[in-house]
């Protein structure tokens, strides 16, 4: 741990930071230090009025398809617990939509993975690079998690 790792704790453990204005309340970054001084007010405009990046807009796609992707299939795999408890359908009709529902999923899968690419092509940063999904982990995931568990 360094000298001034050190001296904050040691200020923390002091209370010296307990009454500092602001406490609680949202930092104001109102403006980007890395950002072009030229360009600040095109920015600001753009962000005042609901515009952003390319790759920020994309990486939001990706997401919410991901999500939709994600609930889908797990519609379709709390239908078949449901249904195999009832034996309203027959096993293989049941088996017959879960597998369908699996290959639905790692064809938007696939598809997600061809936007990912496109998009860590995009991004400014390595650090802002997303991986690449693996459909299975994702239906492992989601076929083992328990009813309190959030996708």
């Amino acid at each position: 741990m360094s000298n001034i790792e050190e001296h904050i704790r040691k200020a923390m453990r002091e209370g010296k930071f307990d009454n500092l204005p602001g406490k609680g309340k949202p930092l104001r970054l109102s403006q980007n230090p890395h950002e072009d001084p030229e360009w600040r007010l095109a920015h600001h405009v753009l962000r005042e009025n609901g515009f952003t990046l390319p790759w920020i807009e994309r990486l939001r796609e990706i997401e919410t398809e991901l999500e939709e992707a994600r609930a889908a299939l797990l519609r379709t795999w709390e239908w078949r617990q449901a249904a195999s408890t009832t034996q309203e359908h027959t096993s293989s009709y049941i088996e017959l939509e879960w597998r369908q529902a699996e290959t639905d999923f790692r064809q938007r899968v696939e598809a997600l993975n061809k936007q990912i690419a496109a998009y860590n092509l995009e991004v400014p940063l390595d650090r802002f690079q997303k991986r690449r999904l693996n459909a299975d982990l994702e239906i492992a995931r989601l076929t083992l998690r328990t009813p309190s568990d959030k996708l």
